[in-house]
């Protein structure tokens, strides 16, 4: 099975070696207890596995020069679609073994509080003088009212950055100033808190951590690895979000129908699944 071969080469080559799901010094357990019955973390790393594989086959098919990272994500099926909250647009922090971004290897625009553009220079020159290597760009609200207001200047913004943080206190007016292309993208920006010193600490707190946004249906999708991490590093960092996703959902682990792992155009591969509650199955 040479296609076979060639995904497991190049899986290799990106994630160290770790392409195995079991032995070897790289198969650490997985903080997965007793507080999540049913959930086998062989599993997880047999679908993690699969997923690097399936990159790999797929960049060797493309034979691209320059191959960007694949997001692996962690979907989450709920027995009950939970309540919209108050604060819809404020997302909830998971920290990971292994940041997703990085200060030195991501591009980082930070969107500030401002009038007319005033306050703008100022947050440029704060960004200057704390050294916050990590963001690359700053954007005042009022240039996103102005400057990106077409579609396709948002479409280009949205894609020349890995990461967008914004100043907590403008997130309410995001959502409508940015449009449904950073939504579709997965790129809805990160709060920080802007009233603190240190906005270089703010933003690569922002970074050592992924996000859950509520859910607007029965499931959500949340950001774990990339395809460039070994297999351990994205199974250790799957299980960090189960363990901080799952106390954020109705009922805890109770309300967990089903786990996936998937990339942005894979199948989801299943990694737990239980019957539905006696009140959710069809009767005949």
């Amino acid at each position: 099975m040479p296609a076979v071969k060639k995904a497991d080469t190049a899986a290799e080559e990106r994630g160290g070696g770790h392409t195995s799901t079991s032995g070897g010094a790289g198969d650490e357990p997985l903080p997965l207890g007793s507080k999540f019955p049913g959930l086998q973390p062989g599993k997880v790393k047999e679908a993690v596995a699969a997923l690097l594989k399936y990159v790999g086959a797929q960049q060797e098919s493309e034979k691209a020069l320059f191959q960007e990272d694949e997001m692996l994500y962690l979907v989450i099926a709920l027995k009950k679609t939970p309540k919209t909250p108050k604060n819809k647009h404020k997302p909830l922090r998971i920290p990971l073994p292994k940041p997703l971004y990085t200060s030195d290897g991501s591009q980082v625009c930070l969107i500030v509080k401002d009038h007319k553009g005033e306050g703008h220079k100022a947050a440029k020159k704060r960004v200057k003088e704390t050294k916050a290597s990590n963001i690359s760009k700053v954007v005042g609200v009022s240039k996103l009212k102005t400057k990106y207001e077409a579609h396709e200047a948002k479409r280009a913004l949205c894609g020349e950055f890995d990461l967008f943080c914004a100043d907590e206190r403008v997130l309410p007016q995001l959502p409508k100033l940015l449009g449904k292309t950073f939504f579709k993208k997965k790129k809805q920006p990160i709060p920080v808190d802007l009233t603190k010193a240190d906005w270089g600490a703010q933003v690569a707190r922002a970074c050592a951590a992924t996000y859950m946004y509520p859910a607007s249906g029965s499931s959500l999708s949340i950001r774990v690895a990339k395809s460039s991490f070994s297999q351990q590093e994205c199974a250790l960092n799957v299980a960090a979000a189960i363990q901080g996703a799952t106390q954020h959902v109705p009922r805890k682990w109770a309300g967990v129908q089903a786990l996936y792992l998937k990339t942005s155009d894979s199948v989801a591969l299943p990694v737990y699944q239980t019957l539905p509650s006696d009140s959710n199955r069809i009767k005949a």
